[in-house]
């Protein structure tokens, strides 16, 4: 992680198909393209990999979520249930939905806690975002029953998890519908870009159509399409989903480049005293971006850090101090800083945000380390990375 490092042939190819055609709108002008449709291979070739019936690109992963949410009929005034641990956009999508984010606790998967999502209900809860966070999963079986069970929306982020799986089904594919992005530090990237997932075939429809201001997309004259729903511009580019395609392609290769990395490392620093790792639910399907580990307290956790980037062993993150992907720290959010009014302010619903309380959120997230797993390392920076992670935990 992530696919940037793996620019080659194949990527200036798919892209040189697009720019001698000059059709860089992924829609129509079907003479002119050359029978180039880079977004609607992609599609094609992510539903057939992660086993789905049904894909669709967006502009990103956060456009993904908001079609996502839209064509699973979630809206102004519901309740989402979402992790404090999370890239701000899980939030930020559900705001610009006009629903009402609900934070319940995360467990050591570092993903939601079927526990606390229960605690969390209401009667105005619709839907429940786990996020299958730094590439590993949540416990989505006991999610899925317990949504299922109460009526609600499963809608997975699986933005940082791509080609990772549960009991061999690809996360994504639990819910009504499944988020990625192919951001430029993703698995796999598009420079920027996102798809949604599903096994249903209404929610495609409506996901589709509400990505492009709500066309059918049926004939060959797009001047003639009907409106099905109003939508909004979420459309991917060719250009981007032409790298993205070849980034596809790549990506079992990238998995096990990711799984013998982590290993190396991983098994350098089992046994050090007072590293724990982080819970997996299922360890073969972990798609490796990261290897997280549990120091025993905040301060030998900020002590590890510092010493870790001291020794040169850098992509070393504390969630804990980090400024977008956990819930201490966004300021904005907090108060719902905003250029304009959001429609969530007008409902009677909506929580104090600078009231939220998270204690087992945050004694987790106060003790993980993040290590990012590259895919550029040579054996000797691998074997020697492994070497210096160790001493400088054993010493601290």
């Amino acid at each position: 992680m992530p696919g940037f490092e793996i620019f080659g042939q194949e990527e200036r190819e798919q892209v040189g198909d697009v720019l001698e055609t000059g059709v860089l709108f992924r829609y129509g002008f079907d003479g002119a393209r050359k029978d180039h449709w880079k977004a609607k291979t992609f599609e094609t070739e992510l539903a057939q990999r992660l086993g789905v019936s049904y894909a669709h690109l967006c502009a990103s992963g956060t456009a993904a979520l908001g079609t996502a949410m839209a064509a699973c009929g979630v809206g102004a005034g519901d309740e989402v249930i979402v992790p404090p641990f999370t890239f701000v956009a899980t939030v930020e999508a559900v705001l610009m939905a006009g629903a009402v984010p609900v934070f319940a606790e995360i467990d050591e998967t570092l993903c939601l806690s079927p526990e606390a999502v229960e605690a969390a209900l209401t009667p105005a809860t619709k839907a429940v975002i786990p996020v299958h966070m730094c590439g590993s999963m949540a416990r989505i079986d006991e999610l899925k029953q317990l949504c299922d069970s109460k009526g609600l929306i499963l809608l997975e982020d699986a933005c940082q998890s791509v080609g990772a799986t549960y009991q061999g089904d690809a996360l994504g594919s639990f819910g009504k519908a499944g988020c990625f992005s192919f951001d430029p530090v993703k698995t796999i990237t598009c420079g920027e870009g996102g798809a949604v997932i599903t096994n249903d075939k209404d929610i495609y429809l409506a996901a589709d159509a509400y990505a492009d201001h709500g066309h059918d997309h049926i004939g060959t004259d797009r001047g003639a399409e009907d409106h099905l729903i109003i939508g909004t511009n979420y459309r991917i580019s060719e250009l981007n989903a032409a790298v993205g395609l070849a980034q596809l392609r790549k990506l079992d290769w990238i998995l096990d480049t990711q799984r013998h990395n982590k290993a190396v490392i991983k098994e350098a620093i089992t046994g050090v005293s007072g590293v724990a790792f982080r819970q997996l639910p299922d360890p073969a399907g972990d798609s490796a971006t990261f290897l997280t580990f549990f120091m025993p307290d905040l301060d030998k956790a900020r002590q590890a850090v510092a010493a870790l980037s001291a020794a040169g062993v850098d992509g070393c993150f504390h969630w804990f101090d980090n400024n977008w992907h956990y819930i201490r720290k966004w300021n904005h959010f907090h108060s719902l800083k905003a250029s304009a009014r959001l429609a969530v302010e007008a409902l009677p619903n909506i929580p104090d945000y600078n009231r939220i309380h998270l204690p087992q959120s945050d004694a987790i997230m106060q003790r993980a380390i993040s290590m990012q797993i590259k895919l550029g390392w040579t054996p000797e920076q691998l074997e020697e990375r492994a070497r210096t992670t160790a001493k400088v935990l054993q010493d601290i």
